[in-house]
């Protein structure tokens, strides 16, 4: 009788990147793709990602993709609503949670933002494996 061992993501393993300083609606993979999170040596786990405007914002997507380590496959959208930031608005975020993300090693998640706006894409709940 084989018994599986469950395997956890025993070291925390949180990133953050900057997308927006080049328009790119390319959903293909192509064009500025920034490297916002990479796996460990034995593959990693990521179950939140935070998307945080840091300006006045156009209505627009900020786009994810999975490297394998050759190249950039669409994995999901996020949309961005019209936002203007002021003392009483604060700028647009997004909270994507328990997406229980496996990614084996050598693999990396990119974003890249349909508008040249700037957010910060936050891996801020994963662990290498």
């Amino acid at each position: 009788m084989t018994i599986n061992a469950q395997n956890y993501a025993s070291t925390p393993n949180t990133a953050v990147a900057q997308v927006g300083g080049a328009a790119n609606a390319n959903r293909d993979g192509t064009g500025t793709i920034v490297t916002v999170f990479t796996a460990g040596a034995s593959g990693s786990r990521v179950d939140d990602i935070t998307l945080t405007a840091i300006v006045t914002t156009t209505a627009g997507m900020v786009r994810l993709f999975l490297h394998d380590g050759a190249t950039a496959k669409l994995w999901r959208e996020v949309m961005v609503p019209a936002n203007t930031v002021s003392a009483t608005n604060p700028a647009w975020s997004a909270l994507l949670s328990n997406l229980a993300l496996v990614l084996k090693a050598g693999w990396s998640l990119r974003a890249s933002s349909e508008k040249a706006e700037l957010i910060n894409v936050c891996v801020t709940r994963a662990g290498d494996f």
